[in-house]
């Protein structure tokens, strides 16, 4: 969203400067607005962000089970690997062991393998909902302040929360009578559900890596 609200202010700022400026000062009605604000309390934010917390937490159910196996793998590895090494047993016990371990230990590179790529496959998949839905979340926005903006007559549309390539604000003054945040927050929550648990954007953990085996 950062980027698409930089840019959306760049363009605005930039058709700014191309203006005669005397007739900005006579002319130019401008507004502004905390697209950020609008965006973490816009209702739809956050129940998509319940809808993937949800999903994450799933994967993260399925991530556990499949560690879960490749640790039991290990040990029974290393049991066998102590079992090979045990001087009390016979030598045929021990070779018997040892040809045990290292089948073990093609199942559990396989094992680490596959936990790998399911963690690989499922962040990129939760990445892609996650854009996905904040791509039509923020197109919503938009839609909302152009056609209140519109009708109030506003020229030109500024983001107080935007910043420039460097960090820094782009809005760097504004006495906040032309500010419309809540009044775009009011149009976009007006068909919000009357009892919402809805609950703050949250950032999806990451899947912890398994640690490789011995080569």
């Amino acid at each position: 969203m950062k980027n698409v609200i930089k840019k959306l202010v760049l363009a605005g700022v930039a058709s700014a400067f191309i203006l005669n400026g005397a007739a900005v000062r006579a002319e130019m009605k401008i507004a502004t607005v905390d697209l950020r604000k609008v965006f973490d309390n816009y209702y739809k934010t956050k129940q998509a962000d319940e809808i993937l917390k949800k999903e994450g937490d799933d994967v993260q159910k399925d991530h556990k089970e499949m560690v879960d196996k490749y640790k039991k793998l290990e040990q029974d590895w290393k049991d066998l690997i102590s079992r090979a090494n045990d001087q009390a047993i016979s030598s045929a016990e021990r070779d018997k062991a040892k040809q045990q371990a290292e089948k073990k230990l093609v199942e559990l590179r396989d094992e680490e393998q596959y936990v790998n790529d399911f963690d690989r496959v499922a962040q990129q998949k939760l990445f892609e909902k996650k854009k996905l839905k904040w791509d039509a979340i923020v197109t919503e926005i938009r839609q909302v302040v152009n056609s209140k903006c519109k009708a109030a007559g506003y020229n030109l549309v500024l983001d107080i929360s935007g910043e420039t390539m460097n960090n820094t604000p782009v809005v760097l003054y504004t006495d906040g009578s032309n500010d419309v945040t809540d009044t775009i927050l009011k149009e976009l929550n007006a068909t919000a559900p009357a009892v919402s648990d809805s609950k703050p954007a949250t950032k999806t953990d990451t899947l912890a890596p398994v640690t490789p085996t011995p080569k």
